[in-house]
This record gives structure tokens, sequence and C-alpha cells, in this order.
């Protein structure tokens, strides 16, 4: 005698119509008063069983059961339309770009619970012969955090790509860093340009691309304060960036910088060019304030200023123009200063970065490898004597 199904278990029965077996669980109410009912079917009694404790197994486990053919595509929008509320454009569209081309192509058919690690790690693989190590580990950022916020919400219970490591992927574009000799052929070739104080400024204080685009004339005090009782130079306070909220990109990338003599003498003649920029776009002219602008004093945008770059540097002698960008100005800056023998530690906090781990991932060329302090002291004291 078949033995009945226990209250709670579900029902099971044989849809004619559909020639399926149904399974059917009733999962309380929700917040409206209305009885939540969820249904499994199957070819065979064993099949539809099986979806049915599946169902009552997420249920006990406390996850959602609505989403049961919620997929990776489900969760991969549902982090790009909600989870990155509040961020900036340029972030926003970098997700969407990686994500709808790399993820959802790939993985985006595959439903939530039954994603793999092994499904993954296949995936990151195949991508790993075509993009590189960069791109991999965007697109795993991507995936990751759109599981994470679907396991936050009960679609999923737990998130497999945080088991996946990212292979190494091809080699993309090297960062480089100029040398002295091509520092000063870069800076004479500037002169007398409309970019000429923006590379002087990025060269010889390092600051971010997107920390001088919006710097305005408030934070730069050319004098700085002869007459405060502990004297401060000329310097410039890099407090803002073009994030969202205008926040800059860390914590300790709020920092206030001396500025060297080139500095000042580019950032006068600059403010004077500026004056007859005002006075040529007449009426057009929007007053913002800024240090670096329009021809009708909006703020630039990246590709304003790599175009404007190039530009200006196309006469140096011994640099290729369309080779390099404006933030390899700030890779030469450390890399200048580490040549000089400045410790780490101090590179690191001119930079902006929140430890010396981060200077050194990301500038690990640029940074002298050999550390000859010991060395030349010890050979100071202990000389050698002429060989008898």
């Amino acid at each position: 005698m078949t033995k009945r199904r226990s209250r709670g278990d579900g029902g099971l029965h044989w849809d004619e119509k559909r020639q399926r077996w149904i399974a059917t669980a009733s999962l309380g109410y929700d917040p409206s008063g209305k009885r939540i009912v969820k249904r499994a079917s199957g070819k065979t009694k064993t099949e539809a069983k099986t979806k049915l404790r599946e169902v009552l197994r997420d249920y006990e486990d406390g996850l959602a059961i609505a989403p049961t053919g919620y997929t990776v595509e489900n969760a991969v929008n549902d982090w790009l339309t909600y989870g990155l509320a509040g961020r900036d454009q340029g972030t926003l569209d970098a997700c969407t770009s990686l994500s709808r081309t790399h993820v959802i192509p790939s993985l985006g058919a595959r439903k939530l619970r039954n994603l793999s690690a092994e499904d993954v790690d296949k995936w990151l693989a195949t991508k790993a012969k075509v993009l590189s190590t960069r791109t991999l580990e965007g697109i795993h950022s991507c995936l990751n955090r759109s599981v994470k916020r679907a396991m936050a919400r009960d679609k999923v219970k737990r998130n497999v790509v945080e088991l996946c490591s990212v292979p190494t992927g091809q080699l993309g574009r090297p960062s480089k860093a100029l040398t002295f000799a091509q520092a000063e052929a870069v800076l004479k070739a500037a002169e007398k340009t409309s970019m000429h104080a923006y590379i002087v400024l990025s060269l010889l204080t390092g600051a971010r691309t997107e920390e001088l685009r919006p710097l305005t004339w408030d934070h730069v005090f050319l004098k700085g304060q002869p007459d405060a009782t502990l004297s401060v130079p000329p310097h410039i306070a890099v407090w803002r960036s073009v994030r969202a909220g205008g926040d800059t990109k860390t914590r300790k990338s709020r920092r206030t910088l001396a500025l060297p003599a080139r500095c000042i003498e580019a950032l006068l003649d600059h403010w004077v060019d500026q004056g007859w920029d005002r006075y040529a776009a007449g009426d057009k002219w929007e007053e913002n304030n800024l240090v670096f602008h329009s021809d009708v004093g909006k703020e630039l945008d990246p590709s304003h200023v790599r175009r404007a770059f190039r530009t200006a540097i196309a006469k140096a002698e011994g640099v290729s123009a369309a080779e390099w960008t404006p933030r390899e100005l700030r890779h030469s800056f450390v890399s200048l200063l580490s040549d000089r023998g400045v410790p780490l530690e101090e590179i690191s906090r001119l930079v902006g970065h929140s430890s010396t781990a981060v200077t050194e991932e990301v500038y690990r060329k640029q940074i002298r490898p050999v550390i000859q302090t010991g060395a030349v002291a010890m050979d100071e004291l202990f000389k050698l004597g002429p060989k008898p």
C-alpha cells in the first residue's frame, strides 16, 4: 500500500494535459497574505519528486524558492541595474561592456543554482587564450559580484565563483616610464602648448589624470603660506577627482603636495593664458574655476586630454607620441624618484597609494630592483686596500 505523503511534504499528481508529473509544495504566505505555492514537473515520478525535494530543501535552508529558473544572465543584469547604483558612469559602462561581451554570452543561459566551479574554471581558461590578465580579472570580478549579490538575496546557496582563481592571460599593453632624457624632451616639446602646465604638473607631482581634470584654482596655492607659524611652501591640495561624489580613489589619495619651482612657473603662465582663453570664448565661456579646461571653460574628458597630450609631445626627440598616454607621466614620476633613491614608502605617500604593496604591484618595473644603500655604506666603511 502506498504511503500517504506527510503534511508539508507537498503533493504529487499526474497532469493529463501536459503529460507530466507535477510536484506541488505550499511554502506559507507572502507579505500580502497570499499563499506561496511552488511547482516542479518531471516526465517520471522520480524526477518530479527529486525536484520537489530540492524545493523543500532550499526552503528549509532559508533560500528564496521563486527563482528556480533564475539564470546567470538574470543575476548579472540585476547586479548591473541595482548593484552599481551611485557609481561613476565610467565604472558602469566598463562593467556593462565586460558583462555583455564576455560573461552573458558564455554563461548567461546557465541556471544560477546549477553553476559549478568547473563551469567557471573552463570559462576562464577559454578566455585566457584571448584576453589579458587584467581583463580576466575584470570579468571574474563582474561575475563574482553578481553571484555574491544573488546569494545575499537568497537566489543561490553559495558563490562558487569565489572558489575559482584567475589564470594568467595574454600580455596586455605594458606600462612604461620616461627616462630622464625623454622626460626633458617631453617638457621641452610641450612648451607654449595648451598642455604644458598639465604635463609639467603631472610629471613633477605624480597626480592622477582623474585628479588633475577637476582641479580648481581654489586648491592651488602658488604663494604658499609664508606668514603661517610654520611656513607652508607653494602647494596643491589633491582632494577631489572625477569619481562619483568627487572623492579621491582612496582615503590616502587625499593629499597635499608641495610644488616644484618648474610647476609654479608653468601654472603662473597658464593663469595668464587662461585669461586670454576666457576673453576669446566671450559669452560661450562657462566659469567653473577649473585649472585645466576646454576652450569654453568646461571640464576635460579623458579623450580630450589624451589627444591634446599626444599633439603636445609630437616633436619630442626620442619619443613616439602615439605610444604614450597621460597616465604614464605618473609612472615616470615614480620611476624618476626611484632612480634618485627616494624610499618606496615616501613614493607611496606622494602618489597617494593605500600601501607600499600597491606601489610595488602597479609600478614594479619602475621601482629600482636592487637596493644599493647597504652596499654603498659598507663599501665606505670597509674600503678595500691596494692589492699586494
